[in-house]
């Protein structure tokens, strides 16, 4: 399977500054921004930087930037799932899984999370895979809002409908651990059924 990509690029007014988000972009892309110091989710700004880069190399890999001037204030990733999920076990290459998206805190507000992910199924490319993202509360960053986790889950759930993601069911142990928890998922209008199938009986292993 080829992965072609088609670039989007659309332009956001603020409160106090233009944003621009565009993607996929490339390593080099990546590498010729500055990073937001506040964007700590995941490694120390400085290491999730030079991550983006690594990953955007990757034949599969998308990733979608949002930019104040010459700062990455915001991002989100799609790539192949980790070998060690459940959807590793999926043997074809047309499954992408949201990895990591993050906006410093700064700039919450814009509704760029939304927008981050509503630009990266503009690609008509996009419509031959299906894009999963799996919610566990534990990676939400709940110390820095007053929001019940169940609160948290709706936005969670808002921001994924931007791009068309919507909660399936799953036996999956690590959703399964907590009812806030839970599996988002796209599929493509060009995903072959036997696929879809095929996925089907991936969320419910024995």
């Amino acid at each position: 399977m080829k992965h072609t990509k088609n670039y989007q690029s659309i332009k956001k007014h603020s409160r106090h500054t233009p944003i621009h988000i565009e993607g996929p972009v490339s390593k080099n892309k990546i590498a010729a921004l500055q990073f937001h110091h506040e964007l700590t989710s995941f490694r120390p700004p400085s290491e999730q930087w030079r991550a983006l880069q690594e990953i955007a190399e990757l034949p599969e890999a998308r990733i979608i930037i949002a930019t104040v001037q010459d700062q990455i204030i915001g991002y989100v990733t799609f790539l192949h799932p980790d070998p060690i999920e459940r959807w590793a076990k999926y043997p074809y290459p047309d499954m992408l899984e949201l990895g990591a998206i993050e906006i410093a805190p700064a700039y919450r507000g814009n509704k760029l999370g939304s927008l981050l992910i509503e630009t990266s199924m503009k690609d008509e490319h996009m419509e031959n895979y299906i894009i999963l993202s799996t919610e566990y509360y534990w990676h939400w960053d709940l110390n820095e809002t007053t929001l019940s986790v169940w609160d948290y889950r709706k936005i969670m759930e808002k921001m994924m409908k931007a791009g068309d993601l919507y909660p399936a069911p799953t036996n999956e142990p690590e959703i399964m651990a907590h009812p806030a928890n839970c599996l988002m998922v796209r599929i493509g209008k060009n995903v072959p059924k036997e696929h879809i199938e095929l996925f089907d009986k991936l969320r419910f292993l024995q």
